[in-house]
């Protein structure tokens, strides 16, 4: 399991952001919270989105699918904008087939968000962006609620 580079949107400072990581990243050196965007397959798909401190937007995407290259922009935006609080995860469906069959993926992009491995929302289809943040920020707040009633 790799890390990637991510670039610090409030100082421009690269830093090395790990697939799977307790608590969640932040930059190096102004010490604020990072997008957190990895890729993930069959066989790292649960130490990386299902063991996450923090809820996970699932990307199910295809590379020849125009509509999953579309919405990509917009939901590391969302990754971006909710730096902390969210990781974003995303899924070649092509290449991790096991992971696409076990949530029975049947159009790209298929989203997801789920929280300590539970299935909290599903989005089958490209979302523009004022709904795709409507259906993210309700699904969070579901994870809040569930956490606050333990």
């Amino acid at each position: 399991m790799e890390s990637t580079k991510t670039k610090c949107p409030h100082c421009g400072t690269a830093n090395r952001v790990p697939a799977a990581a307790t608590g969640t990243p932040r930059c190096g050196k102004c010490h604020r919270p990072l997008p957190w965007i990895v890729p993930a397959g069959d066989d790292d798909f649960a130490e990386i989105a299902e063991q996450a401190s923090v809820p996970v937007l699932v990307d199910l995407w295809a590379t020849w699918c125009r509509p999953c290259l579309m919405v990509s922009p917009a939901l590391e935006q969302l990754a971006t904008e909710r730096a902390g609080h969210v990781k974003l995860v995303k899924v070649d469906v092509d290449a991790a087939p096991r992971t696409a069959q076990r949530f029975a993926v049947r159009a790209v992009p298929t989203l997801l968000v789920l929280h300590h491995g539970a299935g909290l929302a599903r989005q089958a289809g490209a979302l523009p962006m004022p709904e795709l943040r409507r259906w993210l920020d309700d699904a969070l707040s579901s994870a809040t609620q569930k956490e606050a009633t333990g």
